[in-house]
């Protein structure tokens, strides 16, 4: 995971120069992915059946639904507060607020585009009206091709990009089997996230954070999969997680060598999560395997909110909030590992990446 760190470092010291750690050089952030980021695009998507908009959704840090899949905030927003810049708004949101005349532009810290239960895949959850992680690129060339964000600010900005569970989740349900061998699939989603980041490096992103996938068959909604085992990870489901997380980290470190000026950054959040997986009480956990809110089996069979859902007593003593999402406490240690940490975000953290000066 470590190998070549170096010759990174070296393309990043080329064109970058570091400031003090105190001194953001971060505005704005613009988020791309699914229901790990999403801040309420799905609420604002009328067409979208795939919410989280109804309590107990919320209820820890918020106190109301806000439409995050968790009981708070996620990593985009932690890492945004950790900036010091706020937590951005959903793009349907601002969108709406600008359209009706309730704001008169788009917000200067950034954007969030992530629409839970979307992929790489453009027919992943297509049924259920999500946003592939190509219009979401498509909203922010929108903005860019008619000015409504000032190019200045990009170079100021973080670009958070993750996605892909959802592709991986639905190649092993039974309703649609998949053409493509595991490898096939894994490769064409990989197609997508270069091209992803060729275009918005074209569009002016500068600090590109890819993050991986987590476990995905780890989930507790791996229940609701025909043969899926119920007292271990689902081990084909991580297989390919794995090998998806391999080639977008090798886009990452590539970043900087194929695109002049720019920094490229690779969170493992598989890694991480094997660590509260392994080691769960000392990150003040005390069940790694169920949902806190849910029914069934692992609590993974029903999702949280719907009718007939039970409720843990103290989320943050779980790691999944609810059936494939973790709670608010997962990602606030998640966050602080990317941001400060050295092991498992290369070649540099986020708070090292935000306080770059590119030029």
């Amino acid at each position: 995971m470590e190998r070549r760190v170096a010759s990174c470092v070296f393309f990043l010291l080329v064109s970058i120069s570091v400031t003090p750690a105190f001194a953001h050089n971060v505005q704005a952030v613009f988020i791309f992915g699914d229901s790990l980021f999403d801040a309420g695009n799905n609420h604002y998507n009328n067409n979208c059946s795939a919410q989280a908009d109804f309590p107990p959704y919320g209820s820890t840090y918020f106190h109301h639904p806000t439409g995050r899949f968790t009981n708070g905030r996620t990593v985009a927003d932690f890492i945004s507060q950790f900036l010091g810049i706020g937590i951005q708004k959903p793009f349907l949101e601002a969108q709406q607020e600008v359209i009706n005349g309730s704001r008169t532009e788009y917000p200067s810290n950034g954007i969030n585009f992530a629409s839970a239960g979307s992929g790489l895949y453009r027919a992943t959850n297509s049924d259920l009206g999500v946003t592939p992680i190509q219009d979401q690129l498509q909203q922010f060339q929108t903005l860019m091709d008619q000015n409504l964000v000032d190019r200045k600010l990009l170079e100021k900005s973080l670009f958070f990009f993750e996605s892909g569970s959802n592709d991986v989740f639905n190649y092993f349900l039974p309703f649609d089997p998949p053409t493509l061998t595991p490898d096939a699939y894994v490769q064409t989603m990989l197609t997508e996230v270069e091209h992803f980041v060729d275009q918005i490096y074209k569009l002016g992103a500068r600090r590109i954070a890819l993050f991986s996938l987590g476990p995905v068959g780890c989930v507790p909604a791996r229940t609701l999969i025909p043969g899926a085992p119920v007292n271990r990870c689902f081990g084909k489901m991580n297989r390919m997680a794995k090998n998806y997380n391999k080639g977008v980290e090798n886009i990452a470190k590539n970043i900087p060598k194929k695109y002049p000026g720019s920094v490229g950054v690779f969170g493992s959040v598989y890694s991480i999560f094997q660590l509260y997986h392994t080691t769960p009480s000392s990150h003040g956990m005390s069940n790694v395997t169920d949902a806190c809110c849910g029914d069934g089996t692992l609590r993974g069979m029903l999702q949280c909110g719907q009718e007939g859902y039970k409720i843990c007593d103290n989320p943050n003593e779980y790691l999944f909030w609810d059936y494939f999402h973790p709670s608010e406490h997962t990602y606030k240690l998640m966050s602080k590992s990317l941001w400060a940490g050295n092991k498992y975000v290369h070649p540099i953290n986020l708070k090292a990446l935000a306080n770059l000066t590119i030029t």
